[in-house]
């Protein structure tokens, strides 16, 4: 098989029966060390006990199929080792997930750091990857996974960022570990076995006739002021005005764009992967999902929000009330459990009520699955005013077909998607979805921005509002509202 050097996302079959994972990486400059490391999932992403995590104190799984056979040395490279036995691998194994994490450092110190797979007789190199990274200290460098029978190799590149511990409890693994001097007690890992969470059911709502009147911006003329909205007043004094103020800027964007008065069903969306878990450590999530709630209470009569969260799998997180918005923070801006404990030595600590289990939405970008979801609700709870989704990811995007497919067929659905890039890269279909031909309306925005914690609100309502209102009146003219 002739070598191949990939990209970020890509895929290629995998001929050989027998694969060696070599991960390599410069040994000169001080960087931090480097250790490989394999995940054996099941279809559902999960391992099923902590035999499944193959490392450097565990360097030989039960079955045999896959053994860390170690670190070498040479010419200044370090190279670490992982072979993967695909036929021998168990029926219940889906995939083989291919891992890094750091020790002393960051794999943003990192040199040359590159995934190589090589025919396991031979030697011969099936494909490389070549990768780059920031403040990870761990990180999914490929996986191998089985599809209609046949072994596939795909690049992932995807960084985490609260090491290999963080990355092994978010796949169910329980690590056994002496914690930090100084470690801040976080959620215990649940057992390993968890099932993918199910959205909870969505409240009944009045029927709605199936062909509403489209609903179409007012051409010109000054803005609506801020709506009331009921629950604003048990907020605190701060974030109650900081609400207030934020009402103001969304109705003068809305204004700006000749909208004044539309209302709109307001859906927010939060990229979970792994990458994502340092805007979510820095409060950043938190900030952004407080200035989302500006934009439902001015465009929704209710000032509810529905909102989803999403990585590897998607799940339908509690409605966002108004009124409960601190709390709301509190429990569900959050991204996989971290559980670091001696087993036995610390309770497990189970979640609040209506938590999503963290750990069953994996790390990794599947921004389709959550595409999918919204469309469902939309389809199954009609409402008289469009949609307006408020999607946020920090990049990473490689399902482009998957998602591409989702949005075409959206088209002709009373939804508007906003995507909001934050500062990674790499966001695929999504920033390239505009000058895509072939759809008689355009439903989809995107911008990115590098730190959008130092977005001024009114520039960022303004962006965020600039292509709604068009779309309102072209939905309209299309029948489609």
């Amino acid at each position: 098989m002739t070598a191949r050097s990939m990209s970020k996302g890509a895929n290629l079959p995998v001929a050989p029966s027998v694969v060696r994972v070599e991960l390599s990486w410069s040994g000169r400059g001080g960087g931090p060390d480097v250790d490989a490391s394999a995940l054996l999932l099941t279809e559902a992403g999960r391992v099923r006990d902590d035999g499944d995590f193959v490392f450097y104190n565990q360097p030989r799984h039960a079955s045999g199929s896959v053994t860390h056979t170690g670190k070498r040395a040479a010419g200044g490279v370090m190279t670490d080792t992982v072979e993967v036995n695909l036929g021998a691998l168990e029926s219940g194994i889906a995939r083989v997930v291919l891992c890094a994490s750091t020790d002393g450092g960051t794999f943003g110190q990192v040199a040359g750091l590159t995934l190589r797979l090589l025919d396991a007789a031979g030697r011969a190199e099936v494909a490389r990857f070549e990768m780059t990274a920031g403040t990870e200290t761990a990180f999914i460098g490929g996986e191998l996974y089985r599809r209609e029978g046949r072994w596939k190799f795909r690049a992932v590149g995807q960084g985490y960022a609260s090491g290999l511990a963080g990355l092994a409890t978010d796949f169910g693994i329980t690590v056994d570990e002496e914690p930090p001097a100084a470690a801040t007690p976080s959620p215990a890992p649940a057992p390993p076995a968890v099932a993918p969470v199910q959205p909870p059911p969505a409240p009944p709502q009045a029927a709605v006739p199936p062909s509403p009147a489209p609903v179409t911006p007012s051409p010109s003329g000054p803005a609506s002021g801020p709506r009331l909205t009921k629950g604003e007043e048990r907020l605190p004094v701060d974030m109650r005005k900081r609400l207030s103020l934020r009402k103001e800027q969304v109705a003068v964007s809305l204004g700006k764009h000749g909208a004044a008065g539309v209302t709109a069903r307001v859906i927010l969306v939060l990229d979970a992967s792994g990458s994502m878990a340092l805007l979510y450590a820095g409060g950043v999530v938190a900030d952004v999902v407080e200035r989302m709630a500006a934009v439902a209470a001015q465009l929704d009569d209710d000032g509810e929000m529905q909102a989803w969260t999403f990585a590897s799998n998607a799940a339908r997180l509690p409605d966002l009330r108004l009124g409960e918005l601190p709390e709301w923070l509190r429990l569900h801006v959050r991204v996989g459990e971290i559980g670091l404990f001696r087993r036995g030595k610390k309770p497990r600590k189970g979640l609040e009520a209506g938590q999503v289990d963290m750990r069953s939405i994996g790390i990794q970008n599947d921004e389709q699955k959550a595409i999918a979801q919204v469309r469902t609700y939309v389809r199954e709870h009609p409402a008289s005013v469009p949609t307006f989704v408020l999607f946020f990811s920090d990049g990473g995007v490689y399902r482009d077909a998957a998602i591409e497919k989702e949005l075409r067929e959206a088209v002709e659905e009373p939804i508007f998607w906003q995507f909001v890039g934050l500062g990674r890269s790499n966001y695929g279909v999504l920033e390239r979805f505009d000058t895509l031909p072939g759809r008689r309306v355009d439903n989809v925005g995107f911008f990115a921005v590098d730190d959008i914690s130092t977005v001024p609100d009114q520039d960022l309502y303004d962006r965020l509002l600039s292509e709604f209102p068009s779309w309102i009146t072209a939905a309209g003219r299309a029948g489609i509202l």
